[in-house]
């Protein structure tokens, strides 16, 4: 999958993550930034969430940055997840 365009999601309230998303020149790789308040305790994991993410959707080349306030795995993943669809242009309206 390919990232288009620029893209964000979550905020930076507490328990929550923001997800900045960016299209890199092809075969660039990925670069990863990871800022969290729980990065000495849970850097890994959320590191290995995001790459687990970026791999489900077959993505190689991007610029990820992550702010974290305590976010549980699943806001983690879901923040991922809308920031990749927007970023490659396949989100489906939520509402009618």
């Amino acid at each position: 999958m390919e990232i288009i365009r620029k893209s964000q999601s979550g905020s930076f309230e507490s328990s929550d993550i923001i997800i900045l998303i960016e299209p890199v020149e092809p075969n660039s790789g990925r670069n990863i930034d990871i800022d969290s308040s729980v990065m000495l305790e849970y850097g890994t994991t959320i590191k290995e969430l995001i790459i687990s993410k970026l791999d489900s959707y077959n993505i190689s080349d991007i610029h990820l940055i992550a702010k974290d306030k305590g976010a549980l795995e699943l806001t983690i993943n879901a923040r991922l997840e809308t920031a990749i669809k927007r970023a490659c242009n396949i989100q489906k309206a939520t509402m009618a």
